[in-house]
């Protein structure tokens, strides 16, 4: 194997390794919502009505975009509703940072959560992103 097919081995290695990592993250993230709802809603800021069905639905979200990073056809669009949830569950975190009396969590972890949110993006986008050999080519 030459060192750009190698390369581009490695490549495809980690990014199978990312969309494990962003399928289970969203997984258990997801099952979480249905088997600790009430924990779940904790997390949901004041001014957002229905807590119990955001996190429902949240968590049904969750769900489909795990289920549809593993399948190639979808992965790109689940990496999409994936990025846009990300992001519309932000204002949790920062609810948990302003109220953190609130929760039984130590502060440095709350203050942790965003950076790690940024890093999560930034999987997600990377790794149900088409790679460029794929689009050169196109498909089959």
């Amino acid at each position: 194997m030459s060192e750009p097919e190698t390369q581009l081995a490695g490549r495809e290695r980690a990014r199978r390794i990312g969309i494990g990592v962003v399928c289970v993250w969203f997984l258990v993230g997801g099952i979480a919502h249905f088997v600790l709802t009430d924990l779940e809603m904790r997390i949901v800021p004041e001014y957002v009505p229905w807590p119990r069905a955001v996190v429902l639905v949240t968590g049904v979200l969750e769900l489909l975009g795990a289920a549809g990073v593993l399948w190639r056809p979808t992965r790109r669009a689940a990496g999409y509703g994936l990025i846009a949830l990300t992001l519309a569950v932000t204002p949790a975190h920062f609810y948990m940072l302003q109220r953190p009396e609130l929760f039984d969590v130590p502060y440095w972890a709350l203050v942790l959560r965003l950076p790690l949110q940024v890093a999560l993006l930034v999987l997600i986008a990377w790794s149900t992103a088409t790679p460029r050999s794929e689009a050169r080519s196109g498909p089959g």
